[in-house]
């Protein structure tokens, strides 16, 4: 895997400058002193402490790691031959795990490695059971799993955590929840460019069952309910480089501050608890370049997903019906800026407390598109082909007319329904019969690597190939699977003549059938 440009990726988060949220909050560290952990490919220090390897102690380094052992079979889990790992690439990893609640800094390189915390079995139900990780400086690469990973810490949600122990006969999740007291905490350090770049594990059984015993999808990865934020500054950067998704919790995660930037082969951002899981962004910048592989949406949640404040900017793939936004629950935007862009979007509540517009495209929009809502920060250009975007701001106004142009020219809307592509209360469309709409398997891929950002640019830069065969955007009044889709807003809602006048209003956010003005 190659590793992204930081700084590039971050460049682009400049053209929202106008509703990009104030620098978070400082957070607050636990009771107790902040212990120094430098890692290196050589020695590897507790402050100042050389760290022996197999040693009992606060933190311990080791070359057992969970991975997909090569050679085994169907008995052994579900992943295929390219998920799989021989003994001699796991060997070369050192894995540093931290055993003892507390603050740790954690900074230098460790390649191949991989940072863990696990504070036991019983920590899950241990208020106290609380690691927080403040990422100073720190370059972590691993090749057969994810980089950083939170085993065992304290699962804030008790509510879920009796469900899942059979406690409680009913268990009644809520897109509102409090992280606050979780046990995985990560604080991106003023000043601080902090790198990961991980890989996965595909499902492995319990022994003699078909039960999970491990599965870690995400490069940076919490099996508990997790917090990242930023120091004082919110100026500390975390690049985050996935072979598979890229950051991953299997229960809440919540985003309180920093920069994070994600460039992942699978969703970027995803928590995996059917119906439960919340994904919150209360603060900091967040931009995914998601789906880099032969799927992926930019934030994908089994359960809630809720935006309080911050800028985000999220790119699905453009292969397969994914978007910047997924949720099998509610998507309730109630401040900051968001930027959701692929070929679908799963639809936002209309609980949601601030603006929001949905724009939904006759047909995707090939890549280098330039796409601007007049008088609001929605200006760039497509990287990707990209049929439905979804915009919020604080900016936004209800009353307010639009003009929506891409490429300079004036668009116009036929409906106001999400088409073909609306995700309801989430989840995936209906898929294709089986043989049909599937990307080929021998389809290339993008190139990951450093990537530039255009002025005024969404994503990595690079213009539209001349032979779109060979690219990402689908023929004109085509989805991406083959298929030509029905113009949206077939329900009933077709309007009399097309409008050019983007206009919401309490109950209208959507503008579907989108495409250029006809004289």
């Amino acid at each position: 895997m190659n590793r992204m440009s930081a700084a590039a990726l971050l460049s682009a988060a400049l053209l929202l400058s106008a509703c990009t949220a104030p620098a978070p909050s400082p957070e607050e560290n636990p009771e107790g002193n902040i212990r120094n952990l430098v890692l290196s490919d050589g020695e590897i220090t507790l402050d100042g402490a050389v760290l022996g390897e197999n040693g009992e102690e606060d933190v311990t380094v080791t070359r057992d790691i969970v991975y997909y052992q090569d050679g085994t079979n169907e008995s052994y889990g579900e992943g295929s031959a390219a998920d799989m790992h021989t003994a001699q690439e796991a060997d070369a990893h050192r894995v540093v795990t931290i055993r003892k609640a507390g603050t740790y800094r954690v900074s230098g390189v460790l390649s191949p490695g991989q940072l863990a915390v696990d504070l036991g079995k019983e920590a899950k139900r241990d208020p106290e059971a609380v690691v927080t990780l403040i990422l100073d400086g720190a370059d972590i690469t691993c090749t057969v799993a994810p980089a950083v990973i939170f085993y065992n810490v304290y699962e804030c949600d008790t509510d879920w955590t009796a469900y899942d122990e059979g406690e409680r006969e009913t268990y009644s999740p809520s897109p509102l929840v409090d992280t606050a007291a979780a046990g995985a905490n990560v604080l991106l350090a003023d000043g601080s460019s902090n790198q990961v770049s991980g890989s996965y594990v595909a499902r492995i059984y319990k022994e003699g069952t078909t039960k999970k015993l491990h599965k870690y999808d995400g490069a940076f990865y919490s099996k508990m309910s997790m917090n990242i934020g930023g120091e004082e500054e919110g100026s500390g950067t975390l690049s985050i480089t996935a072979e598979n998704e890229g950051l991953d919790s299997e229960l809440h995660l919540t985003v309180n501050g920093g920069n994070i930037v994600i460039q992942a082969q699978n969703d970027g951002i995803n928590t995996n608890e059917d119906g439960v899981s919340v994904t919150t962004v209360n603060g900091g910048t967040l931009r995914i370049n998601a789906g880099l592989g032969a799927e992926g949406d930019g934030i994908d949640s089994n359960g809630h997903i809720v935006f309080n404040g911050g800028t985000v900017c999220a790119m699905s793939n453009d292969r397969s019906p994914d978007g910047g936004i997924d949720a099998d629950g509610k998507i309730l935007v109630n401040g900051g800026c968001l930027i959701a862009a692929g070929i679908r979007n799963d639809v936002v509540s209309t609980d949601s407390a601030q603006p929001y517009m949905e724009l939904f495209f006759a047909s995707a929009l090939p890549a280098g598109s330039q796409v601007e809502l007049e008088g609001t920060p929605l200006a760039f250009t497509t990287e990707k082909a990209t049929q439905s975007i979804v915009f919020s701001s604080p900016e936004l106004r209800p009353d307010t007319e639009y003009t929506l142009t891409v490429n300079g020219v004036v668009q116009q809307y036929t409906g106001h329904s999400a088409g073909e592509f609306e995700g309801g209360m989430g989840g995936q469309p209906p898929q294709p019969p089986e043989g049909q709409g599937a990307p080929p398997e021998d389809l290339p891929e993008p190139p990951v690597g450093q990537m530039e950002f255009p002025e005024g640019g969404m994503g990595p830069s690079g213009a539209p190939p001349e032979n779109p065969a060979e690219g990402s955007a689908p023929p004109a009044g085509q989805r991406p699977d083959g298929q030509t889709p029905r113009m949206p807003g077939g329900r009933g809602d077709t309007l009399a003549e097309p409008s050019v006048k983007f206009t919401l209003t309490d109950t209208v956010h959507t503008f579907s059938g989108i495409s250029d003005q006809v004289p």
